[in-house]
This record gives C-alpha cells, sequence and structure tokens, in this order.
C-alpha cells in the first residue's frame, strides 16, 4: 500500500485531506499525510484527524515498513472513523516548525563536525525544544562544540536557501559525504531524498526542514556529556 508523504514535497503544509485506507483500534491509516512519523531520531508529528465536527487528537505515529505505511495513533480507540472516509488532518504547528529549525541546525553542526573533525553522528535525538547529537570524537573538549555552534551560527545568518530534491541512489551515494551517519545507510530505494545547504552540506534525509537557514534564528550550545568512546554527546536548542 503505497502512501504519499506531503512532509517530504512540502514541510509547511499544515491542513491536508485525506482518505482513511485502514482503521485498527487507535491506529488509523491514510492514504496521504502531512505527519512525520518518528525517524532517524527525529520526533513524530502531533495533531488532530477531523470529521466533519468531531476532532480526534494524533499522539503519535510512526511509519510500518512492513506495510509501507504511516501508522496515526489516536488518544482514544472510540470513534466513529471507518475505511473510506475522507478527513482531514491537522499538523501542531508550532511543534512541527521547532523541529524543523533544530533539524536544519542539526545538518548544519553535523556537517562543520565532519568538516573539521573527520566527526560522524553516531546517535542523536531531536525533540521539539531541545536536540543531541553524539559525535565519533576520540577527545572530549565542550571548546569543540562551542566553537562548532559559532560557526553555525555564522552559517544561519546568511540565509542560505534550502534545496531539496531526488536523485538516483547510485548517483546519490558518489557524492563525498552524502552519509555522516556512522552506522546506517539511507535506505534501498530507487531514489534519495536530498536536502542540500549550498555551500554548507549535503545529506540524504527525509524529514522536514526550513526553507532558508535564517528561519533557524541562533543556534544555543546547552551542555556537552561523555558518554565514553566515540560518543561525544552535545545539547543544543534554538531560539528566535
Amino acid at each position: 500500500m503505497a502512501v504519499e508523504l506531503i512532509y517530504q514535497k512540502d514541510s509547511y503544509i499544515k491542513e491536508f485531506n485525506a482518505t482513511i485506507k485502514s482503521v485498527d483500534g487507535e491506529k488509523v491509516v491514510l492514504d496521504r499525510t502531512a505527519f512525520n512519523p518518528r525517524s532517524g531520531g527525529l520526533a513524530n508529528d502531533t495533531g488532530y484527524i477531523v470529521k466533519g465536527n468531531v476532532k480526534y487528537r494524533v499522539v503519535d505515529v510512526h511509519f510500518d515498513k512492513e506495510k509501507g505505511v504511516v501508522v496515526h495513533v489516536l488518544d482514544t480507540k472510540t470513534h466513529d472513523l471507518s475505511v473510506g472516509d475522507v478527513v482531514r488532518g491537522i499538523i501542531d504547528w508550532d511543534r512541527r516548525y521547532k523541529i524543523m529549525r533544530l533539524h536544519t541546525a542539526a545538518h548544519i553542526l553535523t556537517a562543520i563536525m565532519y568538516r573539521d573533525y573527520g566527526a560522524l553522528i553516531t546517535g542523536g535525538n531531536i525533540y521539539p525544544d531541545y536536540a543531541y547529537d553524539d559525535y565519533s570524537l576520540e577527545v572530549f573538549d565542550p571548546e569543540i562544540f562551542k566553537n562548532a555552534i559559532a560557526k553555525a551560527n555564522e552559517i544561519v545568518k546568511q540565509g542560505i536557501e534550502v534545496k531539496v530534491y531526488w536523485l538516483k541512489r547510485e548517483e546519490a551515494l558518489k557524492i563525498p559525504g552524502i552519509v555522516k551517519l556512522a552506522s546506517r545507510m539511507p535506505p534501498k530505494v530507487e531514489y534519495l531524498r536530498i536536502v542540500e545547504i549550498p555551500g554548507v552540506d549535503i545529506q540524504a534525509d527525509g524529514g522536514p526542514h526550513v526553507k532558508n537557514t535564517r528561519e533557524i534564528g541562533e543556534i544555543v550550545f546547552m551542555k556537552a556529556v561523555n558518554k565514553g568512546k566515540k560518543r561525544k554527546r552535545v545539547y543544543y536548542t534554538v531560539k528566535p
């Protein structure tokens, strides 16, 4: 069952219409969705599925790899949603936009860490209010992260357009630095979604991003933690 991932084409769509393809208790599958599922450490969207005048709260969203569908989990099993219903999805935009800003900030920071220290990401998560990344650094020095964030903020201020496009997998994987995760390759699909910040970063990535680096605001260092060999962690957030 193919599903149209609206957020991959336009991360700024806040509301959309869709048809229900399956219902299993509180789990609802749509033929198309703007809800971003949990993936690669990126927090899922929340919001509402609306039928007529009744709103149902979406509290979790995840991707079922086996079936190739996005599952929207409601906060209740008691509802009148049925297969074939045309419904409206509404994203919690403030939450989504914070995640987008942090996600693009993470790409810039990752590019600097890769360029200056040859460091790859060994783990991380992005939430609405903060993010953290683990890097494959041998030495623990918080000043490394503070300096990298300072450089990232200079890039943010340049107002660089963030480009999103698709490339054939074999072509994309020839690009140096297209994968900056230490232990995971992109999915084995014919075309990869590419997110490029010209002159700064290019990565295979499936999640939502801002259109311009200036939208990120200011990246703020929170703290650094030594999590062990090849796992030096930095916590950061963004503010307007």
